[in-house]
């Protein structure tokens, strides 16, 4: 017959359980909870400030999938031991996710404070990390958020720490940010314009706008770029700057792509046969296995030909997942479809990926292209790509020309496609319709002379 002491222990321990992290021994979600829960009860009647904050891990996914899950687990223990040994005795660390941990700090009573000790953590975090015979290197971002009145909940705290983490996340790797009430007005208005975005897809009211492409020796216009463009009844023309991070962010991006390829390749069947359509593949696409399908369904739907179809990818989306980004890419070529390097030179490992994945077209980003007339580096950075270009046998598209002279520098370099306002603005299905038509016009009377 068991004691009631035993019971108790029993119960002790189950309820340990109940709140611990099995990997790390830390507390976990329900134990974070309880903690500050527990406080806010405490500080009901004098609600001194205290922070809380949660931490994630830059670039785990990589290192996981580059060490394997066994090194990645290892890896968590190490940083929940680190973390473990920063608190002081009235401090609370505690795994609340995959690699994310929450802290609770009682005696901290200002944001200053909070930033200073989560920068603190990040640093005891950044040190190497022993992974059998090799060493992997870790950086983390933090949002933390203060408890200010009686009012708020703990999921109020932590919703709160969420936003600035966002905010955090999107600033870059090993950044700090402490909310604040703008950070609550920006984060509604971005849910605003996320669920009117999902409706204007859901109801095929994203449309394309297309801008020409010409050949800079001749100005003959030889193909458009498609641009997603929307404008909501109650928001007013939303700035794709805007839109599509959030269709990015909140997996809106492969309806939205769908629908605009589907309405380009409509309008664009029409066109002259020998024009072709260019359009760009956002990052996560480049991670879904489904994309080609997608693709070469619509083209099937819509009837029009992949070989007239150019796809624009960045070095940034295929720095996500290489091997995946290759494998579409293959599938993409095989039946026709040229591929495009776009904005090349601001990301990374440019000359690397050149050589990896035999690009057909290379666009060179508008920030050489604008300062090139002033600029020395620009311009012999220019003169590099076109070289270098020349020898891999692909074709380029310099972007964002809006002077004649930077047109006929370019000439002079030996750049023979351009892009930019200079040649003209991203326009509706009709208007580019119209220009061809003008352009046509145009021809046949410089003919005739």
């Amino acid at each position: 017959m068991q004691t009631s002491f035993g019971t108790g222990q029993t119960n002790r321990e189950n309820t340990d359980l109940a709140f611990t992290d099995p990997l790390t021994g830390l507390g976990n979600h329900r134990r974070f909870f309880d903690k500050v829960e527990r406080l806010i009860a405490d500080r009901s009647d004098d609600p001194a400030p205290f922070a809380v904050g949660i931490l994630d891990l830059d670039g785990f996914k990589p290192i996981n999938d580059l060490f394997g899950h066994k090194a990645g687990d290892d890896i968590l223990i190490q940083v929940a031991m680190r973390l473990r040994a920063s608190m002081d005795s009235h401090s609370t660390v505690c795994r609340i996710g995959a690699d994310e941990f929450a802290f609770l700090y009682p005696m901290v009573f200002s944001e200053e404070a909070a930033t200073e000790r989560a920068r603190m953590l990040i640093e005891i975090l950044s040190a190497p990390y022993d992974v059998g015979e090799r060493t992997a290197r870790l950086s983390a971002s933090t949002g933390c958020s203060l408890f200010y009145s009686g009012e708020e909940t703990t999921d109020i705290l932590l919703n709160k720490a969420e936003t600035a983490l966002y905010h955090a996340k999107r600033s870059g790797r090993g950044k700090v940010v402490v909310y604040t009430r703008e950070m609550e007005e920006a984060a509604k208005r971005v849910t605003r314009i996320e669920q009117a975005l999902r409706r204007a897809v859901s109801a095929g009211e994203v449309e394309p706008h297309f801008q020409p492409i010409v050949d800079l020796g001749t100005r003959r216009t030889i193909g458009f770029e498609a641009l997603a463009r929307w404008s909501d009844p109650d928001l007013g023309p939303v700035s794709p700057a805007v839109f599509i991070p959030i269709a990015e962010e909140r997996g809106i991006i492969g309806p939205l792509s769908q629908l605009v390829l589907r309405k380009a390749t409509e309008a664009a069947r029409g066109w002259p046969g020998d024009l072709f359509l260019s359009f760009n593949l956002s990052p996560s696409q480049l991670v879904d296995q489904n994309t080609g399908l997608h693709i070469l369904s619509i083209l099937d739907r819509t009837g029009f030909d992949p070989r007239r179809l150019e796809i624009e990818i960045t070095e940034t989306g295929l720095m996500n997942d290489p091997i995946s980004a290759e494998k579409i890419v293959e599938d993409l070529r095989r039946v026709g479809i040229r591929v495009s390097l776009d904005d090349f030179g601001t990301g990374q490992s440019s000359l690397g990926r050149l050589r990896e994945f035999n690009f057909d077209k290379l666009k060179i980003d508008r920030a050489f292209v604008s300062s090139i007339l002033e600029d020395r580096p620009s311009e012999h950075i220019i003169r590099a790509i076109l070289a270098m270009c020349e020898g891999l046998g692909m074709d380029v598209v310099a972007e964002g020309i809006e002077q004649e002279a930077q047109a006929d520098r370019l000439v002079q370099f030996g750049c023979a496609g351009g892009q930019g306002y200079l040649f003209g603005k991203p326009a509706n299905a009709d208007a580019t319709l119209g220009y061809l038509r003008d352009s046509f016009r145009g021809a046949l009377r410089a003919k005739a002379i």
